[in-house]
């Protein structure tokens, strides 16, 4: 993508003509031929793409699209580290390999990693289930939570089976804690102690990340005061004692698993940056204390260019927040986390994931990212399979040994494209930005429901596009498979794996010292705050579980809420309800809903029509009944009804549609008066008409596709 000038030189000893002998083509002069080959289409129209961000993308970029940026003379390593942190890029070292683990149980866990670890893993990535993430030990948690999202953690023991044969000194550990950040350190500082291991080479990131629990759940199960004053004994313990642990995590994933778009999953991202930098320097913590033990974590979405100058402009956006607090050069640089989209993956043709996933990560790379999680096809639904995992962690060794993307230091910068499109996001990004900031910073902002409502926004706006399939979603809103078998959602006995880890916590309390344990969690509630990581320590290792040090260390705090959180989904689930009914209806009755096409005269003259309305239904399973084609429309009629169709759809061309429509619908409509009858195509000066003869719909490029199926569905009692 870069570009480079070319030797204009001819070879030695060949008589060749230098470039300059040729006529330069301006850009008029591109522009005009351009136009002319759209045979009086709008330029605008048909070549600009209007993005979801509100950035109009040209057809083609020139180095006047880059005059004046001010990014452009920074080289890798140096501020504003648009071309990222290192001075030699991957050439130093690669990105971590840090996929993420979702095994409930830490038996299931430590298989899963040390069988990773060996097969290209370099970091390890713990999911916690949602009762860990809440402090509650699994006999105290509701049986839907244990398990739920990931592994169930109570105590010493589990974490030691979780994490046995695992090096911590060589592995970086990531965690996304919840509540529960200190009390995990604290396990973890204990088991270290038990192997005579140090913590002092802990790296990775056990970061806190209270406004990502506010947006994503709803709810803080502790104040957020509360909630600061933990990231800030964290992170004042980390720089003195775990300098290449993070201790701070600040997720973009809410924002834009709830449907948003780059410009809001960056600016709400700084924002909440913004915010934690002001609550640790409250409480101590200057600004290049903390913005080193910070890791911001991203979501990769499917549109490539947009992902590379995401990661771009985040740190050439952060670099600039950073030094406006003044912070030194060393904490402007901004380390980052990324993962593959979750929004965009689907349960039906789960192939494709893999393929999502995979120009996901291209993009993160050749943005800069520092560590890596490639999502498995089938996470959407279940705990990933050997198969997937081992798919998803060669993508990053194709990326790496095959593909060269280590071989050259930021292989994006120069492109006139990238970095237009880095400034434009930049700057969008950096007003809604501001727009925060008026609301009293992030948690003004979530509290009155800004973020929310701006997300919910473009949500709304990217079902409509996918309802008419201006966007798409390969194999389920287009091109679907009728053949497919989807990912079914694993099923799990939430009550027995309950009743699993609560044996395993009660036989690890009844081998405990109860005394010892009450003695250490009382030394833990009257210790001052820079010795409470010491305290929660010993008590850990004296037998305290998640739920004891949780409830000791956040004694007296209140719950807080927001009245609406953001509504996390997956863009495609509405067409997975679509074709989830008429598989039901098959179950049911026997046979799917049928619809039959009434292809009209020689093949030529219908199949492009047929082909096109048979995709269309079959993206709600409808079992399409197609032909070679009727010559005359009492032949269609007999045929249509013939095939008990709750449904027909008229194939043929515009031309010919007066003459065939009025007769077929009306005939179809005496014949059976509930049956639906359609049109492929849409004649507009016939619409009227052809309703008025008994015609229902019309398939057409145009047409809400699922608005249509819904409809078609619920007539036909589907």
């Amino acid at each position: 993508m870069s570009h480079h000038t070319v030797d204009q030189q001819p070879a030695a000893g060949l008589d060749a003509p230098a470039f300059t002998e040729f006529p330069t083509t301006d850009y008029d002069t591109w522009r005009a031929a351009a136009e002319a080959a759209l045979k009086g289409g709008s330029f605008e129209k048909r070549l600009v793409t209007k993005t979801h961000e509100g950035i109009e993308l040209q057809p083609m970029y020139r180095a006047e699209d880059v005059a004046g940026l001010p990014h452009l003379g920074s080289l890798p390593g140096f501020a504003p580290f648009v071309r990222g942190t290192e001075t030699l890029g991957y050439k130093q070292a690669p990105w971590e390999v840090g996929q993420e683990l979702t095994d409930a149980t830490p038996e299931a866990f430590n298989r899963a990693l040390r069988a990773d670890l060996e097969r290209g893993q370099t970091a390890i990535n713990m999911r916690l289930d949602f009762a860990t993430r809440r402090g509650e030990d699994a006999n105290f948690a509701l049986s839907e939570m244990v398990g739920e999202g990931g592994l169930s953690l109570s105590c010493l023991d589990d974490l030691t089976v979780a994490l046995e044969g695992v090096d911590l000194e060589q592995t970086p550990l990531f965690v996304q804690p919840g509540v529960a950040g200190l009390p995990l350190l604290a396990m973890v500082l204990a088991m270290l102690e038990k192997q005579s291991r140090s913590g002092a080479k802990l790296k990775g990131c056990i970061g806190a990340d209270p406004l990502g629990e506010l947006a994503i759940t709803g709810r803080l199960p502790r104040s957020r005061r509360g909630a600061y004053e933990e990231m800030a004994q964290l992170t004042r313990w980390a720089v003195a004692n775990a300098p290449e642990l993070r201790t701070v995590l600040v997720r973009g994933h809410p924002y834009h698993d709830g449907g948003g778009n780059a410009v809001q999953e960056l600016a709400f991202t700084l924002a909440t940056g913004v915010e934690y930098l002001r609550e640790l320097d409250a409480r101590g913590v200057p600004v290049d204390q903390a913005a080193p033990r910070m890791l911001f974590a991203f979501s990769l979405g499917s549109n490539l260019f947009m992902e590379i100058a995401k990661l771009r402009a985040a740190r050439m956006l952060w670099a600039k927040i950073v030094a406006a607090f003044g912070g030194g050069e060393e904490a402007q640089k901004m380390r980052i986390h990324t993962r593959t989209s979750g929004w965009n993956k689907t349960l039906y043709d789960p192939n494709v994931n893999m393929l999502r996933a995979t120009t996901e990560a291209f993009s993160g790379v050749l943005g800069g990212c520092d560590s890596l999680h490639i999502g498995p096809m089938d996470e959407v639904a279940r705990v990933p399979s050997d198969f997937s995992r081992r798919v998803a962690r060669n993508t990053h060794t194709v990326l790496r040994e095959e593909a060269g993307l280590t071989r050259a230091i930021d292989p994006a910068g120069g492109s006139w494209y990238v970095e237009n499109l880095t400034d434009t996001l930049a700057g969008k990004s950096w007003e809604l930005f501001q727009e925060v900031e008026k609301r009293d910073g992030m948690t003004g902002a979530l509290y009155s429901g800004f973020p929310q409502e701006q997300v919910a926004t473009v949500s709304d706006q990217r079902a409509k596009a996918y309802a008419q399939r201006r966007d798409v979603f390969v194999g389920t809103n287009m091109y679907p498979n009728p053949t497919d078998n989807p990912l079914t959602p694993e099923e799990i006995d939430r009550m027995a794996l309950r009743q699993q880890r609560a044996a395993k916590l009660k036989a690890f309390r009844e081998a405990v010292d109860d005394g010892a344990r009450q003695s250490a969690l009382q030394k833990l509630a009257e210790a001052p705050a820079d010795q409470r990581i010491a305290a929660a320590t010993a008590a850990a290792a004296d037998g305290a579980t998640l739920t004891d040090l949780y409830r000791t260390l956040a004694a007296g705090e209140t719950a807080e809420s927001l009245s609406k959180p953001v509504a996390i989904k997956r863009g495609a689930e509405p067409f997975e309800a679509l074709r989830q009914r008429s598989e039901t209806f098959a179950e049911r009755t026997g046979a799917p809903p049928k619809v039959f096409l009434a292809n009209m005269g020689p093949i030529p003259q219908h199949k492009a029509r047929a082909d096109f309305s048979r995709g269309f239904l079959e993206v709600g399973a409808f079992e399409v009944i197609g032909n070679d084609g009727f010559e005359t429309t009492d032949q269609a009629l007999q045929a249509a009804l013939d095939s008990g169709a709750q449904a027909v759809v008229i194939c043929s061309t515009d031309k010919t549609y007066p003459d065939l429509v009025p007769p077929l619908a009306r005939g179809l409509k005496i014949a059976k008066p509930d049956i639906q009858v359609l049109v492929a195509g849409y004649p507009a000066d016939h619409i009227e008409a052809f309703k008025g003869a008994g015609v229902d719909d019309f398939i057409h490029l145009r047409a809400n596709c699922y608005e249509l199926l819904d409809k078609l569905q619920n007539t036909m009692g589907v």
